[in-house]
């Protein structure tokens, strides 16, 4: 199951595998050192222009915004392991802003609770994860890491299991590994991880269709007044225009992006529910990783994890594990929070209880 999930990614038709420029034929690529330079000249050129084209400015600021690859490549930490949150500031003083605080202070009012008594789905808060929960960011970053390639004369495997560990691997592993790349200076790695998150952000302005089923989803949430938030570590403009792109930014009543200053998956999450004004404990998370299931349990929220990134047996810690958003209902949220025990979300076989036969009556007669 495991190797089958590996080898054969969740796809989503927002966008198409990257393929080279007819231009310059994949397999063409030149032998000896001055054609390599010369054709590096001509790429230079032409990735002024695609700069250019899609907002990139001569300083390598995306439309007046700083491009910082480290962001694409770091592990970001899983945070509130003992259910410590993030410090806010307000006039009279920093005030530190953890868990329990926020379970406390954001308890639903009088007329609140009368509401919710009579529409129980609008208490809920629903957190979706960015990357491959909303928009489906590892094809976004192996047409990349290709384009990459292509650019500097390489080639990658079409290896299911390798692209797999490339997709989540450091920058610098992929670059020595899987690109070959073991001769070049530091300021010549730092310039491919640059050229690498230029190709990304690029690939991110195309981005047009959402994660197969997730409109339908929002669509039903909506519908039920479930609040929504979205969450990532990229900038709020990129985020808002991709959202705008993919015709999602109206169901989506919070974003929390790298201007928020979060420093942790956890920390997100908390932001994302006091945004929503609901309790971490009235919040569901739609995730993709472990580490971020791990992430909504420390905040003592409700996890669901997607199969696809990751097999189906490293995401058993989740409360409810799904193939696509298809299939999902409003009255699983309902099931999550009715704490019927470890098992509550498992199919159930329907016992059906036979009758008894029935004994016929017979009567003696004595003659």
């Amino acid at each position: 199951m495991g190797c089958a999930t590996c080898g054969n990614f969740r796809t989503s038709s927002l966008l198409l595998p990257w393929r080279p420029s007819s231009r310059i034929p994949q397999s063409s690529f030149p032998s000896n050192i001055g054609l390599l330079k010369l054709r590096r000249s001509n790429l230079v050129k032409d990735n002024l222009v695609v700069r250019n084209a899609f907002g990139f400015d001569e300083n390598g600021s995306f439309n007046g915004f700083p491009i910082t690859p480290n962001k694409l490549f770091m592990q970001e930490t899983i945070g509130a392991e003992y259910g410590e949150g993030f410090e806010t500031f307000r006039p009279d003083g920093p005030l530190k802003v953890d868990v329990d605080f926020l379970n406390d202070r954001l308890q639903e009012g009088f007329l609140k609770r009368i509401r919710y008594a009579m529409k129980p789905d609008e208490a809920y808060g629903l957190i979706f994860s960015w990357d491959n929960v909303v928009a489906d960011t590892r094809t976004l970053k192996l047409n990349a890491w290709k384009q990459l390639a292509y650019e500097e004369g390489k080639e990658i495997s079409e290896d299911g299991d390798l692209q797999r560990l490339m997709l989540y691997a450091g920058a610098d592993h992929v670059l020595h590994k899987f690109l070959r790349l073991w001769d070049e200076s530091e300021s010549e790695l730092e310039r491919l991880k640059f050229r690498f998150s230029e190709l990304y952000f690029g690939n991110l302005l195309e981005i047009k269709e959402p994660m197969e089923g997730l409109k339908e989803w929002l669509d039903a949430v909506s519908t039920a007044r479930i609040p929504c938030a979205v969450v990532s570590n990229l900038d709020r403009r990129n985020m808002v225009q991709a959202l705008e792109q993919m015709g999602l930014k109206k169901y989506f009543q919070a974003i929390v992006t790298e201007e928020d200053g979060m420093e942790s998956i956890a920390h997100r999450f908390l932001s994302a529910a006091v945004k929503l004004d609901r309790k971490p404990s009235k919040c569901v998370v739609f995730e993709d990783d472990p580490r971020g299931v791990t992430a909504a349990h420390n905040c003592t929220m409700m996890a669901v994890a997607l199969i696809g990134s990751h097999p189906a047996y490293d995401l058993v810690q989740a409360d409810l594990a799904v193939a696509g958003f298809n299939e999902l209902s409003v009255i699983n949220l309902r099931r999550l929070f009715a704490n019927n025990g470890s098992t509550f979300m498992d199919l159930q076989k329907q016992i059906v209880e036979k009758s008894p036969p029935k004994r016929k009556l017979t009567i003696d007669t004595i003659f």
